[in-house]
C-alpha cells in the first residue's frame, strides 16, 4: 500500500476528509467581535444585540465579558464571548456574518 492511499489518524481514506475531532479540539470556545461607534448608547444596543444571539446558541450559559473604551470622538465595543464548547462558539460566529 502506498503512503498515499494510507490512512493516518486525522485523515480518512477518503480524499480531503478529515476527523471532525482534527478541528474542533473545544481549545478555542472564545469568539471575539470589536467595532466603534459614534456613541455608548449605539455601542450598548450591539451589545444587548449580539448577546441575544449568543444566548440562542448556548446550552450552557455564555460568559459575556464586554469592554468600552474610547476612540476619537467615538466608544469602541470589544466583546469576548465564551461558550462551553467550540461547536457553539462556531455556530454563533457564523450566524454573525
Amino acid at each position: 500500500m502506498s503512503d498515499l492511499n494510507k490512512p493516518r489518524a486525522t485523515e480518512t481514506a477518503a480524499c480531503c476528509c478529515v476527523d471532525v475531532g482534527t478541528i474542533m479540539d473545544n481549545s478555542d470556545c472564545t469568539a471575539s467581535w470589536s467595532r466603534v461607534f459614534a456613541s455608548r448608547e449605539e455601542a450598548e444596543a450591539m451589545l444587548a444585540s449580539l448577546s441575544a444571539k449568543a444566548h440562542q446558541v448556548e446550552s450552557e450559559p455564555c460568559f459575556i465579558a464586554p469592554r468600552f473604551l474610547p476612540d476619537g470622538d467615538g466608544v469602541r465595543l470589544d466583546v469576548d464571548f465564551t461558550f462551553c464548547c467550540q461547536a457553539e462558539t462556531l455556530i454563533f460566529q457564523l450566524g454573525l456574518r
